[in-house]
């Protein structure tokens, strides 16, 4: 239903961009369709283990296993980026079997700019190779007091002891702890904030529990972890004590963006879907896509992908430009979101009871982008940092 139909390439296509999209789309439209059917799911309905590196095999042997990072090490641009990412998001189980997913896609973009090249080759290489999967520790229990989308209030510890620091607290939503190899672990010390690489699993990682949450599609989950003395050899931190939340923001903006990337071509997908059932459905008479109250809401999709699509071209050549690009990624963070929201509702209400079953991916796409509306920061928090940004610039202006 609607799978065959190539995306357009967009005007930030570079020709190595689009070839490698190119390639992505087909490998995501002929062998990772027909795994959203597969039913190797855990018990919260995520992908396990075995299915996921299942589908890399196959993206290795098809050449676009990470294909946004070229054989030499290098990384496409982020408009390039953006192209190809949005490619694997054409499923819900691309990102994973082209290993593009959060948060390993993040991880490995900020492994890239920060680590030193013993790092790199220990905890980069296998993440980029697509044999390993990684966890990022930042958030914590909200019950706790502690950093939620306010980083500042972290409790975490980490205290120096010889050649190691020892790590204590409680981190909360950690995408894809459970069964991860790789962890970079926050934590504050006298000095300020740190940011850590870690070994997994670890005795002193406890998983406490992986609550089961709106979204699917991420493996192992979204757990609460306690970390109880975990020792870190001091040559494993990320750069300087206090440099912590320095690196965070090298990782946090154009992982906002890759989101947006991904879920623009999962909703492109499931717009495909609606659009084939409204245009082969009939009642009263006619098909639906010929009602107008169908019609419109199609056709205000094709206005919100767009201007999607915009905004991430917009955002991703800031990126390019080399800076960090924080306001902008919120920006696009609220917009995307929040558009997706709308998009990926109209494709559930044209398609009535069949859109909010198991028939398709697009009861699952719905509350996939539910969920995206509030991980990397909820609208309403970029909304208080813009406005935070709108009052500071205000008041440079009075000067």
């Amino acid at each position: 239903m609607g799978l065959r139909r190539p995306m357009s390439m967009g005007k930030a296509a570079s020709p190595t961009g689009a070839e490698i999209a190119s390639r992505v789309e087909a490998f995501v439209r002929e062998i990772v369709v027909p795994y959203e059917t597969d039913p190797r799911r855990d018990h919260h309905d995520c992908p396990t283990d075995e299915l996921v590196f299942e589908m890399r095999e196959k993206a290795r042997a098809a050449g676009v296993l990470t294909p946004h990072i070229l054989p030499d090490g290098s990384h496409l641009s982020q408009c390039e980026t953006a192209v190809v990412l949005a490619r694997t998001g054409l499923s819900p189980l691309g990102p994973l079997a082209c290993n593009t997913a959060s948060p390993d896609e993040g991880n490995m973009y900020l492994l890239s700019k920060v680590a030193n090249p013993a790092l790199k080759d220990r905890f980069l290489k296998p993440l980029v190779e697509g044999r390993a999967r990684s966890a990022f520790f930042m958030t914590e229990p909200a019950m706790d007091g502690g950093a939620g989308s306010d980083p500042s209030m972290m409790r975490t510890t980490c205290r120096r002891d010889g050649d190691h620091w020892v790590i204590n607290g409680r981190k909360a939503f950690i995408t894809g702890v459970e069964g991860a190899h790789v962890g970079i672990v926050m934590a504050k010390s006298d000095e300020g904030a740190c940011m850590f690489l870690v070994d997994l699993p670890d005795p002193a990682v406890r998983i406490e529990r992986v609550p089961n949450t709106i979204d699917s599609s991420m493996p192992g989950g979204h757990a609460v972890v306690a970390l109880e003395n975990l020792r870190v050899a001091a040559d494993q931190m990320l750069g300087q004590p206090g440099e912590g939340f320095h690196s965070a923001q090298i990782r946090l903006a154009p992982a906002r963006l890759s989101h947006c990337m991904r879920w623009l071509g999962t909703c492109r997908r499931a717009n495909e879907i609606a659009t084939d059932y409204v245009c082969r459905r009939e009642a009263f008479g006619k098909t639906l896509i010929d009602h107008e109250g169908v019609g419109f809401m199609l056709a205000e999709n094709l206005i919100e992908l767009k201007q999607a699509e915009l905004m991430i071209d917009w955002c991703a050549s800031v990126l390019d430009e080399g800076h960090l690009g924080v306001a902008e990624s919120s920006m696009v963070k609220i917009a995307v979101s929040e558009g997706l929201m709308r998009v990926a509702d109209r494709c559930v209400q044209v398609m009535g009871g069949t859109g909010v079953s198991s028939e398709t991916i697009v009861e699952q796409v719905f509350r996939e982008i539910r969920a995206f509306r509030i991980y990397d920061g909820p609208t309403e928090v970029h909304k208080w940092s813009l406005a935070k940004k709108v009052k500071r610039d205000w008041k440079a202006r009075q000067q």
